[in-house]
Parts: structure tokens; sequence; C-alpha cells
């Protein structure tokens, strides 16, 4: 399995409605931070949430989250 791709060194804050998403794992995708299906062949795979409400999220671009995909602060450890 390959290493995620860091993106950014920092999150991404966005209002989310209710309903499913894929957060991009590997970082290739140029779809950030969702997945495009850029991680093909690579071992990594996109991580499924849902939101039950409309709500403010901070999601990590780093990828090296423990919370993924919501911003732990990791990134300014890289």
């Amino acid at each position: 399995m390959e290493k995620p791709i860091i993106f950014d060194k920092k999150p991404v804050m966005m209002t989310l409605e209710p309903g499913s998403y894929y957060w991009c794992a590997c970082g290739r995708s140029s779809n950030q931070p969702f997945c495009d299906g850029s991680h093909r062949g690579t071992g990594i795979t996109p991580v499924q949430f849902k939101m039950e409400e409309k709500k403010d999220v901070w999601l990590c671009l780093c990828k090296n989250s423990s919370n993924k995909p919501f911003c732990d602060g990791t990134h300014r450890t890289l």
C-alpha cells in the first residue's frame, strides 16, 4: 500500500448538508477533499461518512489525522 500524499498542511472548513460523503484518503483527488477515484491502484480507499444535519466541519487535507475525515491538528507536526 502506498502512503497518502499531503494535499495541504491546513484543513478546509465546509458547510455540509445531510447525506453521505466520500473523503479522499490518498491525496490524489482533483476534487479535494472528496474522492474522484484517483486512489485506484494505491491500496488506499476513501473514507465514507454521513452528516445527519447541516453542519460546519473542518476536513483534513494533510491525510494524516487520527480522526479521519476530520482535522485533529496533525498538520501542525508535519
